[in-house]
């Protein structure tokens, strides 16, 4: 896929992600791209080790394959990094 396509999935996966997991308004632009190219990288990992194809091109297919990704990638991030926008 080129760079551009990775930038615009990447980009739209990482903002769905960050909608669902609620980093929307602490996550930037650039942290969406981000978390949406890594999100690709680990939700085709993850569905390569159950003999399914990761990433395929720029398809509805691989959005779903990096929203996978990028929801596990922020529920970590959260996880260890807590959460920094409740009130004491």
């Amino acid at each position: 896929m080129w760079i551009i396509g990775w930038i615009v999935l990447g980009g739209i996966a990482g903002w769905v992600a960050s909608l669902i997991v609620g980093n929307d308004k602490r996550q930037s632009l650039v942290g969406n791209i981000i978390v949406g190219i890594i999100g690709g990288l680990i939700g085709g990992f993850i569905l390569n080790l159950f003999g399914v194809d990761g990433i395929t091109g720029f398809n509805f297919y691989s959005l779903l394959v990096a929203l996978l990704g990028s929801v596990i990638l922020l529920w970590i991030w959260n996880m260890f990094a807590g959460r920094k926008d409740q009130a004491v």
